[in-house]
C-alpha cells in the first residue's frame, strides 16, 4: 500500500511529551501489524545535536551509523525495539546546508533558490528517502518546538504541501497542554484553542488532538475542545500524567487512537498484540522489591531544579534492568562537584545499593567523581562507569593502586601522565578545530575476555556498542595497570583499543567500566546485558 504520514506537533509549551507520544503511537501502530518508522525533525540552526548543550536540549543520542540526535530518537528505539539511523533525523541546519550545496553544485539549474518551495521540497525529500530506504507503511513525523514559533513554520509548510498531494494519506496530531491553575481548580481549553488557530495559521488542521494534563480530561473539556478545535469529540484523547511513560501506549488505546488513526487512513488492523507490553506495566506497577541506585553527575542541576534529560537513556536503562527482576527502582542523584568541595559528603553513597558515572565532557566535577570512584571500590560498593566513567575509574586506579600520583586524562591536565589520552587521529582534527560529528561515533566491534564479568553477562564472545568519545585508554600503561589487578575485559578487535575494564569479583562484587554508551541499546522488553548484571549485584547487596 502507499506509505502513509502522521505528523505530530506540539501545542501551548514545550516538554509536553511529543516524543512520547510519537514513539507510542509507534508502537500501538506496530502492535496493529504495520511496519512503522519514526523521523524527529529538531528546529535548531545545528546541523546535528552533538554540538547542543545537554543541560539546555536534554541528552545527545547516537544511532548505529554514528548520528548524534535528538534524545526522542532514544525514545522511539526504545518503545519500537528498533534500531534507526541518520535518515530518521532532521535539523533545520542539515536542511539549508543540503539546499545550499545543491544550488553551489548547480543542481537546481540556474533557478532562483528560494526559502519556499525549495526548504520545504527539501524536507519532503528526506521523508521521501526514509520511506523507500525502509519500505514503511506508516511514517510518523514529530516536528520540534511549539506551533506558533517561527522555528518550525517551514517543517509546517512541508506537512501541508504533502497532504495537499496526499489528501489521504496524512494525518495531523496536536499534543497540547490543559493547564489547570492553582488557584482556579478548573482545567482550561482556552491555550489549546489558541494552539490550534496557530495550527490553522499554517493551513493545518489537526486531525486528532492529544490533551496533556496532571488528570484525565472530563466530557465538558472534551466537548469544548470538539466545538472550538473543529475535531470529532472521539478525537479528543485524554492523556494525564502517569507514572511510568511506559503505560502511556495502553492509556491511548482506552480511548481506541489506533484503530482511530487507522479509520482515517481506509485501514483496518492486521493482528492486535500489546500483551507483552502489558506485561511489562504490570511489572512495573506490581513490584516486589526496591533497587536504589545512585548517579554521580554534573548535567542536572539549573538554578533550583534538578533535570534528568541530560541522562534520559541511562535513566531508563536503569529501569528496564529493575523492571527485568520487578524491582522498584529509586534513582538519587549526587553532584559531583559537592565532594571536591566537602569529602566528608562520601558516606551518603552507602545509603544506595549501586553507583554510575555516566558520561560527560570538560573538567567541571571530575575530581569529585574521582573521589566518588575510590570510594566505591574501597568500599566493595557495586560501581558501573560509562565512557567517561570507566576513563576516570581508570584514572583512579591508576593513582590509587598503581601509585602513578599525576595520573589524569590529557582533556583535564596536559602536565599529567595522560593514562587517559586523545586518539591519534582526534589529535589532528583538535589541531584543525573540526569538532562537529568527528568524535569515534557508532557503533564497533568488542572482543569480550573468557571468565570477565562482561562475557558472563552478555553471553557471547563478541558484541557491538555505541561510542562517543575522542580519549581512549593509552596503551602504554596497560602493563602497569593489568599487573596491579585491573582486568582488561574487552577490546576492539580491529584497532586493539580498550573497551571495557573491571576487577575481579573476588576483589569487587561488581566493579566495570565501559568505553562505549551500552544504554542507547537497552530496551524496556529486552534490558540490557550489562545493566541487568549491575542492578542483579545491586539487589543481591541489598
Amino acid at each position: 500500500m502507499p506509505t502513509k504520514y502522521i505528523f505530530i506537533a506540539g501545542g501551548v509549551m514545550s516538554g509536553i511529551g511529543k516524543g512520547i507520544t510519537t514513539a507510542s503511537i509507534g508502537r500501538i501502530l506496530k502492535s496493529k501489524g504495520f511496519r512503522i518508522q519514526t523521523m524527529k525533525i529538531d528546529p535548531y540552526v545545528n546541523v546535528d545535536a552533538g554540538t547542543m548543550n545537554p543541560i539546555e536540549h536534554g541528552e545527545v543520542f547516537v544511532t548505529d551509523d554514528g548520528t548524534e540526535c535528538d534524545q526522542d530518537v532514544g525514545n522511539y528505539e526504545r518503545f519500537l525495539e528498533e534500531s534507526l539511523s541518520t535518515d530518521n533525523y532532521l535539523t533545520t541546519g542539515r536542511v539549508y546546508q543540503a539546499v545550499i550545496q545543491r544550488e553551489r553544485n548547480l543542481e537546481y539549474g540556474g533557478k532562483c533558490v528560494e526559502v519556499v518551495p525549495h526548504i520545504p521540497e527539501e524536507v519532503i525529500g528526506r521523508i521521501k528517502k526514509l520511506e523507500q530506504k525502509t519500505k514503511a507503511d506508516i511514517i510518523l513525523i514529530e516536528i520540534g518546538g511549539t506551533v506558533g514559533e517561527y522555528q518550525n513554520l517551514l517543517f509546517l509548510e512541508a506537512a501541508r504541501m504533502l497532504k495537499l498531494r496526499n489528501p489521504k494519506g496524512v494525518v495531523f496530531v496536536l499534543v497540547s497542554y490543559l493547564p489547570t491553575p492553582q488557584n482556579l481548580g478548573e482545567m482550561k481549553t482556552k491555550p489549546t484553542q489558541y494552539a490550534v488557530r496557530s495550527l490553522n495559521m499554517a493551513g493545518i488542521q489537526p486531525d486528532v488532538i492529544i490533551a496533556r494534563g496532571n488528570q484525565p480530561l472530563d466530557e465538558p473539556r472534551k466537548r469544548k475542545i470538539s466545538i472550538f478545535c473543529s475535531v470529532d469529540e472521539k478525537d479528543v484523547i485524554s492523556a494525564p500524567d502517569v507514572k511510568s511513560i511506559y503505560e502511556v501506549p495502553l492509556d491511548f488505546e482506552k480511548d481506541e487512537l489506533g484503530n482511530r488513526i487507522l479509520k482515517k487512513f481506509g485501514l483496518n488492523p492486521r493482528v492486535k498484540d500489546l500483551k507483552d507490553w502489558q506485561d511489562l506495566v504490570f511489572k512495573i506497577n506490581n513490584p516486589k522489591r526496591e533497587v536504589k541506585i545512585g548517579i554521580v553527575g554534573k548535567y542536572f542541576k539549573s538554578g533550583g531544579f534538578t533535570l534528568m534529560d541530560s541522562y534520559i537513556s541511562v535513566l531508563e536503562a536503569i529501569k528496564h534492568a529493575a523492571f527485568y527482576f520487578q524491582a522498584k527502582p529509586d534513582i538519587i542523584w549526587f553532584d559531583s562537584e559537592n565532594y571536591e568541595k566537602n569529602p566528608l559528603a562520601l558516606k551518603e553513597l552507602k545509603q544506595v545499593a549501586g553507583v554510575i558515572v555516566p558520561g560527560g565532557f570538560g573538567n567541571r566535577g571530575v575530581e569529585g567523581k574521582i573521589k566518588a570512584i575510590e570510594y566505591c571500590r574501597k568500599n566493595k560498593i557495586p560501581y558501573f562507569g560509562l565512557c567517561l566513567g570507566m576513563q576516570l575509574a581508570v584514572v583512579e586506579f591508576a593513582r590509587n593502586v598503581c601509585g602513578i600520583k599525576n595520573a589524569n586524562s590529557t582533556e583535564f591536565s596536559s602536565a599529567c601522565q595522560g593514562v587517559i589520552d586523545l586518539m591519534p587521529e582526534q589529535k589532528q582534527l583538535i589541531k584543525e578545530a573540526k569538532f562537529g560529528a568527528t568524535m569515534r561515533l557508532g557503533a564497533f566491534d568488542c572482543q569480550l575476555k573468557q571468565g570477565s564479568i562482561a562475557r558472563k553477562a552478555y553471553g557471547q564472545e563478541l558484541i557491538s556498542e555505541r561510542h562517543r568519545h575522542r580519549y581512549e585508554l593509552n596503551d602504554e600503561f596497560k602493563p602497569s595497570l593489568e599487573k596491579k589487578g585491573l582486568i582488561i575485559a574487552g577490546v576492539n578487535p580491529q584497532r586493539n583499543l580498550v573497551e571495557i575494564v573491571e576487577l575481579g569479583q573476588k576483589e569487587h562484587p561488581f566493579f566495570l567500566g565501559t568505553q562505549f554508551h551500552p544504554e542507547f541499546k537497552s530496551r524496556p522488553l529486552n534490558p540490557h546485558p550489562l545493566f541487568r548484571e549491575f542492578v542483579r549485584t545491586c539487589l543481591k547487596i541489598k
